[in-house]
This record gives structure tokens, C-alpha cells and sequence, in this order.
């Protein structure tokens, strides 16, 4: 790890009623904003130990608070020696807009979609306006005329389009 945190820091984080996984995302953002350049690399094991939790409970807290969605990019490598790479995407506005188009792919849940705009708009990548009035054209609402099971495709090609025109 690349940034130590004293064992009574951790035990003292759990008397402020922070679940395990809460003490785990915090940990990791302490690390992340330690860096100069956003990124870290952790031992999966060392977390485990660190914070007495089962390895897959670390997959979880990197899965749903380090995902693309969240504007973090996230490599593993899986065995004895196997690391989390994470690394938090520039602050850009064009680069982020850039990263969240290129994470939406061929489908997108109307949540997740909101995720990405919610990210963006506290980048300052978008206005919250604009995120506001993408998300009222991408919602479910919207798109009560599309069949479900087009529905996410559809709202993956207009939050496309509405995100490569504020470019």
C-alpha cells in the first residue's frame, strides 16, 4: 500500500457508526488523495487484513464506489501477488464528458445513466442544469412509448448524442 494508516485511525473510523464498507471507500479515497496523480495501487489481501473482512467484501466497495460510473478506473490482477489498481479520471470537463460517453456502450439502465450525470455535473464537466434536462430526455417517463427491452438502448444513444453536442 502505498499510504499506512495507523491501526487505531481504522478502530476509531467504526465508533462513528460507518459500516464496514463506508470504512473500506474511505480508506481508499484517504490513499487516493495522497497521490499526485489520482491513482493507487493496493493488495486486496492487505485490505482485507487491514480492516478483518472477507476479500470479496473489498471486490464489493471497488464494484460499487470505484466503478466508471463514479469516474474512477479500476484494473485487477487476481493471485498471490494480484493488486486493485485504481485511478480517479481527470477532472477535465472535456475528457470526463469524453470517459462518460465512452463507458455508456450499447445500453444503459435509466440509474446508471444517472449516475454518470450526477458525476459529471459534480465535476463541473456539465452544468446541472444540462445534467438535469438529459436525464428528464433519458428517463423511463421519456421513454414510455419505447418498448422495455429497447429502452436502454435507445436512452444509451440519446445520452450519447446529448453529451457529444455539449462538447
Amino acid at each position: 500500500m502505498n499510504s499506512k494508516v495507523k491501526e487505531s485511525q481504522c478502530q476509531c473510523w467504526g465508533m462513528i457508526g460507518l459500516g464496514i464498507s463506508d470504512l473500506i471507500a474511505s480508506f481508499i479515497n484517504e490513499v487516493l488523495s495522497e497521490t499526485d496523480d489520482g491513482s493507487v495501487e493496493l493488495q486486496r489481501v492487505d485490505l482485507a487484513n487491514r480492516f478483518n473482512c472477507v476479500p470479496s467484501q473489498i471486490n464489493y466497495v471497488i464494484s460499487t464506489r470505484f466503478s466508471p460510473e463514479r469516474g474512477y478506473v479500476v484494473q485487477s490482477r487476481r493471485g498471490g501477488n494480484g493488486y486493485i489498481r485504481i485511478q480517479r479520471v481527470q477532472e477535465d470537463p472535456k475528457r470526463l464528458i469524453m470517459h462518460t460517453i465512452n463507458v455508456v456502450g450499447d445500453e444503459i439502465d435509466g440509474r446508471s445513466g444517472a449516475a454518470l450525470l450526477a458525476n459529471a455535473a459534480a465535476a463541473g464537466a456539465l452544468e446541472e442544469k444540462t445534467a438535469r434536462l438529459i436525464l428528464s430526455a433519458t428517463g423511463d417517463a421519456a421513454l414510455k412509448s419505447v418498448p422495455p427491452q429497447l429502452r436502454n438502448t435507445v436512452r444509451a444513444e440519446i445520452l450519447k448524442q446529448m453529451l457529444i453536442h455539449v462538447l
